[in-house]
Order: structure tokens, then C-alpha cells, then sequence
């Protein structure tokens, strides 16, 4: 039994019945569009296996291991093909998009390589899913030894980044889950309990709230909370700590991250300074979303502000990255970046300040682009809690 204090827990409120399938249609245009931006890029097709692109494109999770090979080309003018494992093909076949594409098969026994050759163009360029085994990549080189390969991530950085109404609805409904998540978590005891604890509590409340999937719940108090790398350990909260709360996961396959910067008992003049200094620089960034703007512009604006106010050796990462089937994905809001914001990017904003050895604050909702600016998609207060 333990001795720490007790403490309350949340009352379970009923969890959002799960939104139906994306209408055929939709994979449709992704895959469509995914061939056709392929070639604007000067490559002959994709090559997707198990992973995100796959879930986006046709909306496929193979129950298989992903050692037998599981493959989707796209190449323009060209109707998509799904090559699966034989005892696969009917799970395929009834995954939300295969109305979209071809579902072909390979038998035991048969080379899956040679089945994938008869898809492909012998001197081909493609661009290949990040989530690809090499010993399927390799295995494709030896069946095709004259075509070349390019890493998504390289070659078409921005594939999922446009999102559709669609897609930012459940973007929302992931963000407001988030946002009850957090108007709950104030409610829960603070002082002398372990970060974990707290961490735990975070993970409990998203999947009350319709979450299938928690990626991070990072409680990071005190000192910690100047540690970008820190999760959530055994430090024991106490009064006078600020603790920041970065939590997120998968709502219906659309991702949430929010963070939001506390203070046990009540913050010092000084801490309550650094707090709105880190929101003004969240606010002046997101200000700045448009269609248009470099990515990097953002980052550069809200860089400015905390380094303007002579913190700018103290911001520790990227202004934000974009959120869609999974929570961290491109576009990236760092120096530098040059991809232009376009209607339809969901991504978050989330500038930082960490003081080592004393504290860190970090203020960050997901947005999204439209035609006349930013639309936050987190709703919740910004200022600076106070909690027990």
C-alpha cells in the first residue's frame, strides 16, 4: 500500500462513438493525387508498404507481419495495385479504399519480388514509403536491378500534408478530446505525487475521451521541465514547481498534441513573465500563418520574440510539425524550412523556453492553414494555470 497522498480521480465520461470509414471516393483522390505528384517529381511511381502512407493512401493495415511483403504502387494513368500475401487478400479487399485499387496476391512459394517486377517499369525511378524493410527494398533492387529508389520523405516530403475537410474534422475532434483531457487534468492533485502518476492520469483521461491510441504524456516539473528530452519519471511534484504538460495520441487515426505550462501554488513575477512571453511568441507565430509563408517564416517569428527578450539561447527546438495519421509529421516549422503553408496543413505551434537547472514553459496548439489565415483547432486557455 502506498504512502503517498491520495488523490481524485476524473469521473469516466462516455467516449465518442467512432466516426465512419472515409468514403471511397476520398482514398481515391489521395492515390490519385499521389501518382500525379509523383510524376511532377520525376519519378516513374510509389512503392508503399505497411506504415502511414499506406493507411492514408488506401486505408490498409495488414494483419500480416510485415516480413511477407505488402506493396501498393501508384504511377500515373496507371490503376492502383495492392500486392498482398495470398491469405491476406480478403481483409484487403474489405479495408475502407480497396473499391479504389486493384487487390492482386502472391502464394507461398512464389517470389513476392518477381510477382511486385510484373507492377513496375524495368528502368523506373520510385519513390519508396519511409516505413520499408530493407530486405523488401533489397529484394525489389535484385528482381529490378535498373531501377532507382528515392525515400518519400525526400522525395515528396509533402504527400499527406494538404489535408481534407474531412481529415481536419477529425483532426478536431482529436484536438477537442485533447483540450477535455486537459480541462480535467486541472482538476487532479498536483503536489507530492511522482510524474508518472500525473503522466498516467493524462493517459487515462485521453482514451476516456475517445483516443485508441496515446503517443506521449510527457510531465515534466520543476528542472525537468528544462530537459526537451524528458518524459515523465519519479521527481516528486511539490508547491512552487512549474510542469509542463505535453500529451497526444491517435483519436480515430488523427492525431492530437498539445502542451500546456502550470504552476503548483502560484508563480513568481518572474515565471508568470517568461509564461506570457512564450504565449506572445505562440500568438505572433500563429499571426503569421497564411498561405504562402515559408514554414520556417513562422519559426523565425516566434524565435524572434523570445530572442528579442534575450532568451534566445534558451529555445531548444522547432516551432512545431504537422499532425495528421500520425503526431509528428512533416510540414516541419523550423529555421530554414522553405515549403510554402498551403490551405488544408493542420500542424502545430509550439515555441519553448528551457532555463536549465530552474524550469522550462511551452505553450503549443495544432493549426490549421485556410484561405485567410490560421484556425486553431485546441481551445483552451493559455494563461498560466494554477494547480494544487
Amino acid at each position: 500500500m502506498s504512502d503517498e497522498p491520495p488523490h481524485t480521480t476524473p469521473p469516466t465520461p462516455r467516449p465518442a462513438a467512432p466516426s465512419a470509414p472515409f468514403p471511397r471516393e476520398d482514398y481515391a483522390r489521395r492515390m490519385d493525387r499521389a501518382a500525379r505528384d509523383a510524376a511532377a517529381a520525376g519519378l516513374a511511381g510509389l512503392l508503399v508498404t505497411p506504415g502511414p502512407d499506406l493507411v492514408w493512401l488506401c486505408g490498409y493495415r495488414p494483419t500480416a507481419l510485415v516480413e511477407r511483403l505488402t506493396l501498393l504502387v501508384l504511377a500515373p494513368d496507371t490503376e492502383p495495385h495492392l500486392l498482398v500475401p495470398a491469405r491476406e487478400r480478403p481483409a484487403a479487399e474489405s479495408c475502407p479504399g480497396a473499391g479504389a485499387v486493384r487487390v492482386t496476391e502472391w502464394r507461398d512459394g512464389q517470389d513476392p519480388y518477381a510477382a511486385a517486377a510484373g507492377l513496375l517499369r524495368p528502368h523506373g525511378r520510385y519513390g519508396v514509403s519511409d516505413a520499408t524493410w530493407s530486405v523488401h527494398l533489397l529484394g525489389l533492387q535484385e528482381a529490378l536491378p535498373l531501377t532507382t529508389h528515392r525515400a518519400l520523405s525526400t522525395a515528396l516530403p509533402l504527400l499527406r500534408a494538404v489535408k481534407d475537410e474531412h481529415e481536419i474534422a477529425r483532426l478536431a475532434a482529436a484536438a477537442a478530446a485533447a483540450d477535455a483531457t486537459y480541462e480535467e487534468i486541472l482538476t487532479v492533485g498536483f503536489a507530492g505525487r511522482r510524474e508518472r502518476e500525473v503522466a498516467a492520469d493524462l493517459d487515462l483521461l485521453l482514451r476516456r475521451h475517445g483516443h485508441d491510441q496515446v503517443d506521449f504524456t510527457v510531465v515534466a516539473s520543476g528542472p525537468n521541465g528544462a530537459d526537451p528530452h524528458h518524459g515523465a519519471g519519479e521527481r516528486v511534484i511539490g508547491v512552487g514547481d512549474m510542469v509542463v504538460l505535453d500529451f497526444g495520441g491517435l483519436r480515430d487515426g488523427y492525431g492530437s498534441d498539445t502542451t500546456r505550462t502550470v504552476h503548483v501554488g502560484g508563480p513568481t513575477a518572474e515565471e508568470r513573465t517568461v509564461h506570457d512571453l512564450v504565449r506572445a511568441a505562440q500568438q505572433a507565430a500563429f499571426e503569421a500563418v497564411r498561405p504562402g509563408v515559408p514554414c520556417g517564416e513562422i519559426d523565425r517569428i516566434a524565435r524572434a520574440v523570445l530572442t528579442d527578450a534575450g532568451y534566445g539561447d534558451h529555445v531548444p527546438h522547432r516551432t512545431g510539425h504537422g499532425v495528421g495519421v500520425t503526431t509528428h509529421e512533416p510540414p516541419y516549422l523550423e529555421q530554414g524550412a522553405r515549403h510554402p503553408l498551403l490551405p488544408g496543413m493542420c500542424f502545430s505551434i509550439g515555441p519553448a523556453l528551457h532555463l536549465p537547472g530552474r524550469y522550462g514553459v511551452h505553450v503549443e496548439d495544432v493549426v490549421t492553414c485556410t484561405p485567410d489565415g490560421g484556425h486553431r483547432l485546441n481551445d483552451t486557455g493559455r494563461g498560466l494555470a494554477v494547480v494544487d
